[in-house]
């Protein structure tokens, strides 16, 4: 159990195993990292949840469950950090997937327990399927902002909403489901863990989730500031290709768009699922 958790925990890019996902997610051709974030991580993830639910579940007793949460927690809140240190645009957007996966990780001490436990189910997987469309359309529009300003500095990345608007907006979209805002899926995933924390009686998850959303929102305004800032005299752009911009743009709608139509999204999510219960 231990060995097989280990090694789909490397490929998950779990806390403190991640350090090969932001050089790879980052490094990575714009379509390529939009993959990369959206599925592979998801697929290692998956295996987890049927593993431990499923053929591990009398081996997932307390201890272990808020093992796997404190591992989930430390990747919130030092991969935020992180991405908040970062200069280079790519290498921001790639430190807060390993930020994300962290709070697919809670659903474990939060699953464990009787009281919440569907909620937790919900709002973790909820949050695997918002984030992988968020996330994808996030690094294709950074690959958009690097083809056009021709580097991926964040600092020297003015004026690029003027260029890029379709861009940008799409940007603005997928932070507001990182960030867990209204009406977006990563803010009924997110309100699920809350509600399975809180009727589970473990409010420091609460305290965990609330210091990563406003870590969050430290590191996207500041790419989302930059960009409206006034053009640099010296800067020059070029038109990225619009299938780029446009793919970005769908799939960030889809990201907002999960909030809205929660219901039968979650119900088709639940087909399978080993805690009983109606979706709420």
């Amino acid at each position: 159990i231990a060995l097989m958790t280990l090694g789909l925990a490397i490929k998950t890019a779990l806390f403190p195993l991640h350090l090969w996902l932001p050089p790879a997610h980052g490094g990575a051709p714009a379509p390529v990292s939009a993959l990369l974030s959206a599925l592979v991580i998801k697929a290692s993830f998956y295996l987890l949840l049927r593993l431990w639910f499923e053929l591990f579940s009398p081996a997932l007793n307390l201890p272990a469950a808020q093992f796997i949460g404190l591992l989930g927690a430390g990747a919130i809140l030092w991969g935020s950090w992180l991405a908040l240190q970062q200069r280079e645009l790519k290498m921001l957007v790639a430190y807060s997937t390993v930020a994300q996966v962290g709070y697919l990780f809670l659903l474990f001490p939060l699953a464990a327990h009787a009281p919440g436990a569907e909620a937790a189910w919900n709002g973790g997987v909820y949050h695997a399927l918002s984030h992988a469309f968020a996330k994808a359309a996030m690094f294709l529009v950074a690959g958009a902002m690097l083809y056009a300003a021709g580097h991926g500095e964040i600092n020297r990345l003015g004026g690029i909403g003027q260029q890029l608007p379709l861009g940008i907006f799409s940007f603005a979209l997928a932070s507001v489901s990182l960030m867990g805002l209204p009406p977006s899926g990563g803010f009924v995933a997110k309100w699920l863990l809350l509600e399975a924390a809180l009727a589970s009686g473990q409010w420091w998850w609460i305290l965990v989730m609330m210091l990563g959303g406003l870590l969050s929102a430290a590191y996207l305004f500041r790419v989302l500031r930059q960009a409206f800032l006034a053009t640099p005299g010296d800067a020059s752009f070029r038109r990225p290709p619009a299938m780029l911009v446009g793919s970005a743009f769908v799939l960030s709608l889809v990201a907002l768009g999960l909030g809205l139509w929660a219901n039968g999204t979650m119900a088709l999510l639940r087909v399978g699922a080993p805690l009983a219960g109606p979706a709420p």
